[in-house]
C-alpha cells in the first residue's frame, strides 16, 4: 500500500479513541491525562497501522487477485475474478487532501466488500481498476500501448449519459417527509419552551439530537449525490458521486439483475423520479446503502429516466411498458392500492408495479431471472388469487402480487420459458 496509510488510518483511529473515551473520562482524570490517554491509544494505533501496512500487500495472479496480510497469523485471500460484479475508487476526505484513494471489489455471494486496498496513488488505483476489469474478461473499449509491465493501462472511452444539478438535487431532498415536517417540529418545539418558560439541559440535547436525526438522511443524501455524474464506458455504467468522500463505480452492463424506478409522493408533483440498480450478490447483503453500487439516477424527470434506462437496458421505454392490475376481486386484499400495484410482460424485461402513496416499478432482464414461484397465503387460495416471484441473483427480484391462480400459473410458465431463451441467446 502507498507509504501514508497509516497515517492516514491513525488519523481515523484518533476520531474513535476521543469519542470512546467521552466527555466524563475528561472532567474525571482532567485534561493533561485526557492529553497523554489519547496520544497513548493513538501511538499504539499507528504502531498497529505501520506493521500492518508492512505486511500488506496484492498480487494479481492469472484470473485472481491475492491479498496478504498479518503478521502473527497470515492470511492470504483469493479472489477469483470472473466472480467480480463491481469495482469503486473511494476518496475520503483525508485521502483527497493526501492524494490517494481506495479501491474496493464486489464479488458475487460477498455478504460485504471484499479485499479493500487501502489506501493506493490515485493514478495506481485507477490503473488496477483497468486492470482488474480486463482479466475478470471486460475489456476497456481502448487500451495504451504496450509498455514493459504485465498488462496495458486502459484509456477511458467514455459517453456522458447524464450529470445531475446540484439544485435539484437540494430540491429533491426538500421535498422528503423528514425536511416537509421538520417546521412543524420546530413550531412544536418553541410551543413547548414557550410553555414551560425553561428546559434542562437533558432536554435541549435530546430535541436537538432527535432533529439531527431526523435530518441526518436528507443531509447524507445530498453529501452523497453531490455533483453526480453517470458515464458510459463500452459494455460498463461508471458512477461519479460524492462531496466529502468522492466516489468512482464502474458496473458491467451485463452484471445487472434489475432497474428499480421509484415516484415518491411529494416528486410526483414535479415530474421527478429516481433509479436504482441492483448487481448481483450485493445489493441486498451490505447494511450500508453507502456502500452500494446501486446509484443509477438520484433524481430526474421523466424524459431523464427514459434515456438512462434505455441506455442500461437497450430496447426498453420506461412510456411504454405494458401492465396489468390484479382482478377486481384482489379489492379485499388492497382495497387502496389494487389500481396501483401490476405486472406485465415486455419484449426485454418483467414488468411489476407496486406502491400506492410512493410508487415503484421494477424492471427485470428475462436473461437474469434465476428461478419462478408461485405462492399462495390462506386469504389468496379463498380468493382464487396467487402471486408470483420472478428471483434474480441479486436478491429481491420482482414479484406480480395477487394475480387470478390460472393467470399466475401461465405467467410463471411465460417467465420460465423467455428465461431460457435469453440465456440461450
Amino acid at each position: 500500500m502507498h507509504p501514508l496509510s497509516p497515517a492516514l488510518h491513525g488519523a481515523k483511529s484518533l476520531v474513535v479513541v476521543i469519542a470512546g473515551l467521552s466527555w466524563s473520562t475528561l472532567s474525571r482524570v482532567g485534561f493533561g491525562w485526557f492529553a497523554v490517554l489519547v496520544a497513548v491509544f493513538v501511538l499504539g494505533a499507528t504502531v498497529l497501522s505501520v506493521i500492518s501496512w508492512w505486511n500488506t500487500g496484492y498480487h494479481v495472479v492469472g484470473r485472481e487477485l491475492r491479498v496478504h496480510e498479518g503478521l502473527l497469523w497470515r492470511r492470504t485471500r483469493a479472489i477469483p475474478l470472473e466472480r467480480l460484479q463491481a469495482v469503486e475508487v473511494v476518496r475520503p476526505l483525508l485521502a483527497q487532501l493526501t492524494g490517494l484513494a481506495e479501491l474496493r471489489l464486489e464479488v458475487v455471494g460477498g455478504g460485504k466488500t471484499e479485499a479493500p486496498l487501502a489506501y493506493l496513488g490515485v493514478a495506481e488505483a485507477t490503473a488496477l481498476r483497468g486492470r482488474l476489469l480486463a482479466v475478470a474478461g471486460h475489456p476497456p473499449a481502448a487500451t495504451a500501448p504496450a509498455a514493459a509491465g504485465p498488462a496495458p493501462v486502459p484509456l477511458p472511452v467514455e459517453h456522458r449519459l447524464h450529470t445531475v444539478r446540484n439544485q435539484d438535487l437540494l430540491v429533491s431532498q426538500l421535498l422528503t417527509p423528514q425536511a416537509f415536517l421538520l417546521p412543524f417540529g420546530l413550531a412544536f418545539v418553541v410551543a413547548q419552551f414557550l410553555s414551560e418558560g425553561s428546559w434542562s439541559f437533558i432536554a435541549v440535547a435530546s430535541t436537538l439530537t432527535a432533529m439531527a436525526g431526523v435530518l441526518l438522511q436528507p443531509v447524507r443524501r445530498v453529501l452523497d449525490d453531490w455533483g453526480f455524474r453517470l458515464d458510459r464506458d463500452a459494455d460498463r455504467l461508471r458512477v461519479r458521486n460524492g462531496l466529502l468522500e468522492t466516489r468512482v463505480q464502474t458496473v458491467p452492463l451485463h452484471r445487472v439483475q434489475t432497474v428499480g424506478v421509484t415516484w415518491p409522493l411529494l416528486w410526483r408533483t414535479k415530474g421527478w423520479l429516481r433509479l436504482r440498480l441492483e448487481v448481483a450478490g450485493y445489493s441486498a447483503a451490505e447494511p450500508d446503502d453507502r456502500n452500494r453500487p446501486d446509484r443509477l439516477l438520484p433524481v430526474g424527470d421523466a424524459g431523464t429516466g427514459a434515456l438512462v434506462v434505455a441506455a442500461v437496458l437497450p430496447g426498453v421505454r420506461l412510456d411504454a411498458l405494458p401492465w396489468t392490475p390484479p382482478p377486481p376481486r384482489a379489492r379485499w386484499l388492497r382495497p387502496l392500492s389494487r389500481a396501483a400495484v401490476g405486472a406485465g410482460l415486455d419484449a426485454e424485461v418483467f414488468v411489476a408495479r407496486s406502491g400506492l402513496l410512493t410508487r415503484r416499478l421494477t424492471l427485470v432482464p428475462y436473461a437474469r431471472i434465476q428461478s419462478v414461484r408461485v405462492t399462495q397465503g390462506p386469504a389468496q387460495r379463498r380468493l382464487r388469487l396467487a402471486t408470483v416471484h420472478a428471483d434474480t441473483a441479486g436478491g429481491s427480484g420482482a414479484v406480480a402480487l395477487d394475480r387470478d391462480v390460472a393467470e399466475a400459473w401461465r405467467l410463471a410458465a411465460e417467465l420460465t420459458a423467455r428465461a431460457e431463451l435469453a440465456r440461450r441467446r
